[in-house]
């Protein structure tokens, strides 16, 4: 028995705050562009290990002007000082890469046309803008004693997926899954020779309205041994992706799996609907 004592966790420790500014930008594919950001905010970016690791965007859309002045810029102090309807918008990306000589981190961001916040302000971006984040964070790198590797990720989870490859042991086996919207969408991806890339195209279908990815894996063939999944991408997809390795019998351990984003809802939603039954996975 317990006594009617309760006790409070404590709060998370905010992460700090990246104020950077937009060395430059590539186009990787016509809908996937590279923003490479740096400058004396990247001293407060601290590698947490993770080649998940990624970074919480805000995008100034109703904050007052004073409170994106020119000078550093403190999210969690601007959330603390100001209502909720003036908070900036949060965006969630993947950190593909980084340089601590050159100061610079990578971010890859898919763009359809200008829907959403992101995607066209990646599009836009030129050298001198400002892109300000909080992060990383991150809970997955591949586990080197594992028999193979297992990859399934649409277009949001492919900087994810480039990362861990490149962290993969040279002797590494395994087999990677990754849907894109068409052959032009395809990139050159550095991978152990015993790992074999296996590109999906939704053939023109948009995002979030085929199975295209699930079905290839539940299809596919399944390595001597136990697997090291990492499987990230939209939600619909990755309990489908859930119900496949269910019947596989792979334990929840040797499982990475999340869904980045919900075939039609913008992220506040999205986010908000994983405390809810419709955002389990």
């Amino acid at each position: 028995m317990t006594s009617g004592t309760t006790t409070t966790a404590p709060a998370k420790k905010p992460r700090p705050t990246l104020d950077l500014v937009v060395a430059r930008t590539e186009w990787l594919t016509p809908h996937l562009v590279r923003v490479v950001a740096g400058g004396p905010g990247f001293e407060a970016f601290a590698d947490n290990g993770f080649t998940d690791k990624y970074v919480k965007i805000s995008f100034p859309t109703a904050l007052p002007d004073a409170a994106w002045a020119d000078g550093p810029v403190d999210v969690a102090a601007l959330k603390e000082a100001l209502p909720r309807d003036q908070w900036p918008v949060t965006r969630t990306y993947t950190v593909r890469s980084f340089e601590v000589d050159a100061r610079e981190l990578s971010i890859d961001f898919v763009v359809h046309g200008d829907e959403g916040i992101a995607g066209p302000w990646a599009a836009a971006a030129t050298a001198g803008d400002r892109l300000v984040c909080t992060g990383p964070g991150g809970a997955y790198s591949p586990d080197p004693a594992a028999d193979w590797h297992l990859f399934a990720a649409d277009e949001s989870a492919i900087p994810a997926v480039a990362a861990a490859l490149e962290a993969l042991p040279a002797d590494a086996k395994g087999l990677a899954f990754i849907e894109v919207g068409s052959a032009a969408d395809i990139l050159e991806l550095a991978a152990p020779e015993g790992v074999e890339l296996r590109w999906l195209s939704r053939e023109g279908e948009r995002a979030g309205e085929t199975l295209v990815l699930a079905e290839a894996v539940a299809d596919g063939e399944w390595l001597p041994g136990t697997p090291s999944v990492f499987a990230h991408g939209e939600r619909g997809a990755m309990k489908e992706l859930r119900a496949v390795f269910k019947q596989r019998g792979l334990s929840r351990k040797n499982l990475s799996l999340s869904g980045y984003w919900a075939h039609g809802r913008a992220e506040d939603q999205f986010q908000a609907e994983k405390k809810l039954p419709v955002g389990e996975i």
